[in-house]
């Protein structure tokens, strides 16, 4: 069994000659090899972060979350989380 593989969200833009630039750093120490999946929308406007959550919401992939045994976790769990980079 291979090392367990850890996914980052971020954005970004391709340019004329197929570059991707990204809109902010990776937060992983590099050089280093990593996987890439690229998703983009036909249309050339930028993606709203309210069409995803949309999509999300109402994706029956997720129905699972409506049952109340899903609702494991309360405001008072974990710690607030503070990105300093």
């Amino acid at each position: 069994m291979g090392l367990p593989l850890h996914a980052i969200e971020t954005s970004g833009r391709l340019d004329e000659s197929n570059h991707l630039w990204l809109d902010s750093p990776l937060p992983i120490k590099t050089p280093r090899r990593v996987r890439l999946i690229v998703l983009f929308a036909e249309e050339t406007d930028d993606w709203k972060e309210t069409a995803w959550l949309k999509a999300a919401a109402s994706n029956p992939a997720f129905d699972f979350l409506k049952d109340s045994a899903e609702d494991i976790y309360t405001l008072e769990d974990g710690r607030p989380f503070r990105d300093e980079g």
